[in-house]
């Protein structure tokens, strides 16, 4: 599957690329914007952690492109600000289908990325994995 982090902070980008890279994600990071939308232009991606907060550009930009370049992508909002904690970034985003905190452990963002690219398996999920019924 691949996956489009959008992550201002180059370090907890790296944490979580490395983490889905070990769950067999390909994986891009961008810090803002440009980059974000030079990386959509240029490949498709399933699943996009976008940072609502941004140094540079604005996340609902990068969504809104998302939207309009690759129509069936997800993207999932993390966030360390109480902006939208109210739901209403899935009234603004369409392709919004997860929102999370940005201190959310890994594995848990790593389960949502997985079950929002459409390569959730219940096996891995519950620990068996390699078990067949």
């Amino acid at each position: 599957m691949k996956v489009l982090i959008v992550e201002s902070d180059e370090e907890l980008g790296t944490v979580w690329a490395r983490h889905l890279e070990r769950q067999g994600c390909q994986v891009t990071v961008a810090r803002g914007q440009a980059e974000a939308v030079d990386a959509l232009r240029h490949g498709e991606v399933q699943v996009i952690v976008l940072n609502l907060i941004l140094r540079e550009g604005s996340a609902l930009a990068v969504a809104d492109f998302a939207s309009y370049r690759h129509p069936d992508t997800k993207v999932i909002f993390v966030t360390d600000t109480t902006f939208f904690s109210d739901g209403s970034i899935f009234a603004l985003a369409p392709n919004a289908c997860a929102f999370l905190r940005t201190g959310t452990p890994v594995d848990d963002l790593a389960a949502m990325v997985e079950y929002h690219g459409g390569g959730y398996r219940p096996e891995v999920a519950e620990g068996r994995a390699g078990v067949r019924h």
